[in-house]
C-alpha cells in the first residue's frame, strides 16, 4: 500500500507541475516511471492516462479563471490525434535506451531554448 501512496504524492507534485508548465507531466512522469522499472511503452502508455486525468482537472480549473481558448485547443487537438497514432508505433521499434536518449536531448533541448528566450 505504501507504494500506491507514493504514486498518489508523485501525482499531485506532478499535477502542479503541469497544470502551472503547461507542459502535461510527462517530462516529470515518463523519468520517474522508467527509474522505477517500467519499460519505455509501457511508461509513455501509463502517463498518457495519468496526464488524461490530470488535465481534465487542469481545464476545469484553467476554465473557471477564462484561460481557455476552445478553438485553439480544439485544432491543435485534431492535429495532435493524428499524431497521437503514431508515437505508439514509434515506441515499438526503438530500444529502451535510445528512448532515453532521445528524450534527454528533447528535455535539454527545450530547456535550453526556453533559458535562450528569456
Amino acid at each position: 500500500m505504501g507504494h500506491y501512496a507514493l504514486f498518489v504524492l508523485f501525482g499531485l507534485l506532478i499535477g502542479v507541475a503541469a497544470s502551472f508548465s503547461g507542459l502535461g507531466g510527462g517530462f516529470l512522469m515518463v523519468p520517474l516511471l522508467l527509474y522505477m522499472g517500467f519499460t519505455h511503452q509501457k511508461a509513455v502508455g501509463t502517463s498518457f492516462l495519468a496526464i488524461l486525468v490530470i488535465s481534465v482537472s487542469a481545464l476545469l480549473a484553467h476554465n473557471k479563471l477564462a484561460n481557455v481558448d476552445y478553438k485553439i485547443g480544439v485544432l491543435l487537438g485534431i492535429g495532435g490525434i493524428i499524431g497521437a497514432q503514431l508515437g505508439p508505433h514509434l515506441t515499438q521499434i526503438i530500444s529502451t535506451s535510445n528512448f532515453k536518449k532521445v528524450f534527454a536531448v528533447i528535455l535539454v533541448g527545450l530547456a535550453a531554448y526556453m533559458f535562450a528566450k528569456s
